[in-house]
């Protein structure tokens, strides 16, 4: 890829679009484009196509979205469906409208069967019902690859979609209301271990198993399908192992020092059973994530306090 491409990216404020920030910085790609949400509002459908209109942009990393955990996507389907099919049939129209020939399209594991078989492949996609917690959001991602798989076929487009498993790292949401598993369980247990609580409750039964990727190495994968010239197709992004909820939540209180008992909340739903991704696709193109967990862990911790914990209570700051 051309180091001068104008590359937008698309909710680079969020998780997955700063860490696509530092990592082109870090390649040495100087021509990146950003727009906050008050100067560009991916909703609005004008806007966004006087943008492309005026900005000769190369390639688009489409990384905004509305994004959340079990409780975010459970209350709030409707939301979750309609923002992120309006952003992603904004911005993959406009990019074509504007003749941008290369962009990524970010989704989520979760587009894939609750019932699948394991690890997932990405043929599995579509082959029976979806999970019910997290339908909607599903739903609007799997629009978005076929958009780009559409438009592919019938405008030459080269728009790859990336389908990374559970992400963490950097900029992650530590909201209890909207956050993800792995980063509410971080700030559960640093808030238990700076009360002195003697548990710490786990939503569900602890028996589901997730894959977790650091984001910084999403952005590494993207780099490598940009780089190699990937123009089209579906792939995983993963590490290709898991573990479960219940091994997470052990491994985070090591981390962070809470010494406590775990008490898992049944009564709280558990989601899909399993998900582990076959990542053959990419490591046969030569990619495979490089942070593994515990490193991960440690230093997502480190960035949380940094980043977090002044704007906690003075009782939990530590």
């Amino acid at each position: 890829m051309n180091k001068q491409a104008r590359i937008f990216v698309a909710g680079h404020r969020g998780m997955v679009g700063s860490a696509l920030v530092r990592r082109l910085a870090a390649e040495g790609y100087p021509n990146v484009v950003t727009r906050s949400r008050a100067e560009l509002d991916l909703m609005d459908q004008a806007a966004v196509n006087r943008f492309f209109e005026a900005e000769r942009i190369d390639v688009v990393l489409l990384a905004a979205a509305r994004v959340g955990g079990i409780l975010a996507n459970a209350s709030r389907p409707g939301e979750f469906i309609y923002e992120n099919l309006v952003i992603e049939t904004n911005v993959i129209h406009a990019a074509y409208r504007a003749r941008v020939e290369r962009l990524v399209f970010f989704g989520s594991s979760c587009i894939y069967p609750k019932q699948c078989p394991q690890p997932i492949r990405e043929e599995y996609l579509l082959t029976s019902p979806l999970e019910p917690t997290n339908d909607a959001y599903a739903i609007a991602k799997i629009a978005g690859l076929k958009l780009c798989e559409a438009y592919n076929r019938e405008y030459n487009t080269q728009y790859v979609a990336l389908m990374p498993t559970n992400l963490y790292g950097p900029n992650d949401n530590y909201d209890l209301n909207s956050s993800h598993v792995l980063p509410a369980l971080l700030r559960k247990a640093h808030e238990a271990r700076l009360n002195g609580a003697a548990s710490l409750t786990v939503w569900g039964s602890g028996t589901p198993r997730r894959e977790f990727l650091h984001v910084d190495d999403l952005a590494a994968a993207t780099l490598f399908v940009l780089e190699h010239n990937v123009t089209d197709g579906l792939f995983n992004v993963g590490v290709g192992e898991d573990l479960s909820i219940r091994e997470l939540a052990e491994g985070i209180c090591k981390v962070v020092g809470f010494e406590g008992e775990l008490a898992f909340d049944a009564s709280k739903p558990d989601g899909t059973p399993r998900k582990l991704l076959d990542v053959s696709r990419l490591a046969q193109m030569g990619w495979r994530a490089r942070i593994g967990l515990a490193e991960g862990l440690a230093s997502t911790y480190r960035q949380f306090v940094a980043a977090h914990a002044g704007s906690l209570p003075a009782a939990l700051q530590a």
